[in-house]
């Protein structure tokens, strides 16, 4: 089972909140996920490895739910933060895993920081050419910030979409077609949501891997251990020809497939030897509870004062609020915000709510329930279907309908008797965007609010 939980680290002063996924038993092994991604694409692969590893995962600095380091970092400080979560962690050493930016930041982790790893493990290592720089310049990282009425939306589909048909993405032409495209809804939604996540900050954080130096550590450099291996489709694959002279213990392969890939990965971690570590540590404010009840056995996140009497439950198709009342706790239900789905189909009986909620309060040990008030209308016409489709639609639907919500009580009634006051500062893009992900991140909305209905 994969489990997550949030560790507060301090860099010069500044803390900031790491979030990281946790799997296994053994010794540590840290997997640092590529740009501009989280965590979570790790989730099968740390299922694969968690019989040998304690896998350890973090979402880097401004990504998935971790937050941005301040200023403009650079690839070092991106390194350092790494070193510093293991830090808080309590962590003194490990083995590595990291594919494409992630193999980049972890490269010049050790560089930095040769004593904290025992082996490394890279899958593709850019080694670009002055022309490729040249070809990126400005435009493989335009700033992505909401516009007003969900223009951004378009972009956001179409630049993950076509990034599998061309490299780089905007190169739109036969000379940089991949062998590897694809049109699949679910492939393209699951990067869209992590951009979503990231904003602006996914800038930051690519542009300090885009601009990174490309140095292996010089041929006698007292480094552990490293495989850097590409398969085939990959566009990191001919960069294998050009890593030129390693340390000693340092290899490079190509091979066929990505299975292969994780294969050999796998093989080379497991030569070194790296100690156990004791139970990590995790923040007291925030974290996840595993509830296994009938037709719901995942992790459901909670957040705010643990040592409250009140638990808050979010209304349909909301989340819990991130800047929390300290007099009581509150919970993502299943289904909603950062909190895991239920098995199969999503109830609309009270009683299996009421079960989740029930199992939920008595590990969190709150004595009282605040509910929030449920939206006004039909929850058929409330919660239409957001499942990805092939053209992204499902996004700027969502827009118009948090938008709407503001000006019109249901929604869907966009007339005069209808209308409500409502605060135009409501519709500022930044917060349509946070309202805009939660209902994305509602998928079981309609269920619950007919369940609140039966209640």
């Amino acid at each position: 089972m994969i489990t997550r939980h949030f560790i507060d680290v301090e860099t010069n002063g500044n803390k900031r909140r790491v979030h990281y996924r946790l799997a296994g038993s053994g010794p540590p092994l840290l997997m640092v996920h590529q740009s501009p991604r989280s965590s979570k694409e790790y989730e099968p692969l740390m299922l694969k490895w968690a019989e040998h590893f304690t896998c350890i995962a973090p979402d880097t600095p401004g990504f998935g739910q971790s937050d941005a380091l301040p200023g403009n970092p650079e690839i070092n400080e991106y390194a350092d933060a790494l070193i510093e979560t293991l830090d808080a962690l309590g962590i003194e050493k490990c083995a590595a895993y990291g594919f494409h930016s992630g193999g980049i930041i972890l490269v010049t982790a050790v560089k930095r920081h040769a004593n904290r790893f025992t082996t490394l493990a890279i899958g593709g290592y850019a080694i670009w050419t002055p022309a490729e720089m040249e070809l990126f310049s400005d435009k493989y990282l335009p700033a992505f910030h909401p516009s007003q009425y969900g223009e951004h939306l378009a972009w956001l589909w179409n630049r993950i979409l076509e990034q599998s048909w061309f490299f780089p993405w905007f190169a739109a032409d036969d000379e940089h077609r991949l062998s590897v495209a694809n049109d699949d809804p679910l492939r393209v939604d699951a990067v869209v949501r992590e951009m979503l996540d990231a904003g602006n900050a996914y800038q930051a954080g690519y542009g300090a891997v885009l601009r990174a130096p490309r140095d292996i550590p010089a041929g006698d450099a007292d480094v552990p251990p490293c495989l850097i291996s590409a398969y085939t489709g990959d566009p990191l694959q001919e960069h294998i020809d050009r890593l030129g002279v390693m340390p000693p213990s340092w290899s490079a392969r190509k091979v066929a497939t990505p299975d292969e890939h994780q294969v050999v990965s796998l093989e080379h971690l497991l030569q070194a030897k790296t100690e156990l570590v004791a139970e990590l540590k995790a923040v007291p404010d925030e974290g996840f509870i595993a509830v296994e009840i009938e037709n719901f056995n995942g992790l459901i996140h909670w957040r705010g004062n643990k040592a409250a009497s009140t638990l808050v439950l979010h209304a349909p198709g909301r989340a819990s609020p991130k800047d929390t009342r300290h007099d009581a706790i509150y919970i993502d239900l299943a289904g909603h915000g950062l909190s895991d789905d239920w098995l199969g189909e999503a109830p609309t009986n009270w009683d299996s709510w009421s079960n989740l909620v029930t199992a939920c309060v008595a590990q969190l040990e709150v004595e009282e329930i605040r509910y929030e008030p449920l939206p006004a209308g039909d929850p058929e016409l409330l919660y239409p279907d957001l499942s990805p489709d092939r053209f992204g639609n499902y996004l700027t639907s969502a827009w118009q309908i948090v938008r709407a919500t503001e000006m019109f009580e249901p929604w869907y009634k966009a007339t005069a008797a209808h209308a409500i006051s409502f605060d135009p500062d409501s519709l500022r893009p930044e917060a349509l965007a946070a309202r805009h992900l939660d209902l994305l991140n509602a998928r079981t909305a309609k269920e619950y609010h007919f369940a609140s209905l039966a209640k």
